[in-house]
């Protein structure tokens, strides 16, 4: 008997395994079809919305289809500029972090040899020739990209489209193949729904206004082009902890070339306070406590996405986590809801 628990197990843990590793080889297929299903989720109440009101389910979809392309089409217009001229400047930037380099191995090299082989291994010579600047993509290249760009758009607006299209009956079909009640599954999806939107919608307004507040510093501190920075702690700060801690550490190195003296840590200090008011006043404030998930399930969930999908799967993964927990009953009260409408006598709403 014991034998045969343990071979279950191995045979589990195998398939989980096998599972996460396909999943891993075929990211160009399966990430941007994980997107449309959490930006599905997400833009869940537009849909419902437009059902309520006697909208056509094939029209509801569309509608939130065009909306979310929109949506992600303005964002690209808007940072386009913002890294086309930051790929121009790439090269300069470069240089200006080598020579700051340099600087530094000067004064090691006076403190003692071990210095020398310091310098040696971080790969620049005091009076070497500076480093082949990065190269702007080309137009070939992106002739080249192009064709695997397009199909995972493909899937990603195919998958956003029919989950839209199809969502209550994929529930329905859920709620049918569980062991729960059938009608406290069907609170908890749609429990799942709400608070997935609801954290999703909340955090990209917070990372807004966050961002303006870090292109405001940036610009009061002198640094160039704070707008760029704005953008860039934005876009960082979805992937929790990991997006800000690259961030700080971008920030201390532009102020070292940037600036002199005690003010190199300007920049990371000021984003390092707007990050710890916005993570610890801001954000709980806003998104709620009972939406509280532990740090460290937090955490290795992060983790687990970014080793999967890369920062895609640090957008996606604090939803993926938010959804499942809801559906198991560890967040939101679906339960004391149901009770509530027996006890007041009010019936669910028809699909």
């Amino acid at each position: 008997m014991q034998l045969e628990i343990s071979a279950r197990w191995a045979l589990v843990t195998l398939a989980f395994i096998a599972v996460f590793t396909a999943l891993r080889l075929t990211a160009d297929i399966f990430a941007p079809l994980a997107l449309g299903l959490v930006l599905g989720v997400v833009l869940s109440p537009i849909s419902t919305w437009l059902s309520r009101i006697g909208t056509p389910r094939v029209v509801g979809a569309l509608a939130v289809m065009v909306f979310a392309l929109v949506v992600l089409a303005g964002i690209l217009l808007f940072i386009g500029p913002i890294v086309s001229r930051l790929l121009v400047q790439a090269p300069q930037i470069w240089r200006e972090i080598l020579d700051s380099v340099r600087e530094f191995q000067g004064v090691l090299r006076g403190i003692s040899d071990a210095s020398e082989e310091v310098a040696k291994a971080i790969g620049s010579e005091p009076n070497g020739d500076a480093a082949e600047p990065t190269r702007v993509p080309s137009l070939t290249d992106a002739l080249f990209a192009a064709p695997a760009f397009a199909a995972q758009l493909l899937i990603f607006v195919g998958t956003l489209f029919f989950f839209v299209l199809s969502r209550e009956e994929i529930y329905d079909w859920i709620t049918d193949r569980l062991t729960a009640s059938h009608d406290i599954m069907e609170l908890r999806l749609e429990e799942a729904d709400r608070l997935v939107s609801r954290y999703f919608l909340t955090i990209s307004v917070i990372n807004i206004f966050f961002g303006a507040a870090v292109a405001a510093a940036m610009a009061l501190i002198g640094m160039p082009a704070p707008l760029l920075w704005g953008v860039v702690a934005t876009l960082m700060n979805f992937i929790l902890y990991l997006g800000p801690a690259v961030v700080a550490f971008t920030l201390f190195v532009a102020g070292i070339v940037v600036f002199d003296g005690p003010q190199v840590l300007a920049p990371m200090a000021a984003f390092v306070a707007l990050n710890i008011t916005e993570g610890q006043f801001v954000t709980p404030m806003l998104v709620g406590r009972h939406m509280s998930v532990n740090p460290l399930l937090v955490f290795l969930s992060l983790v687990f996405w970014l080793w999967l999908w890369g920062p895609l799967g640090g957008v996606i993964a604090i939803p993926i986590l938010i959804w499942c927990l809801a559906i198991t009953g560890q967040l939101g009260q679906p339960e004391t809801d149901l009770r509530l409408r027996r006890w007041t006598g009010r019936q669910r709403p028809e699909r």
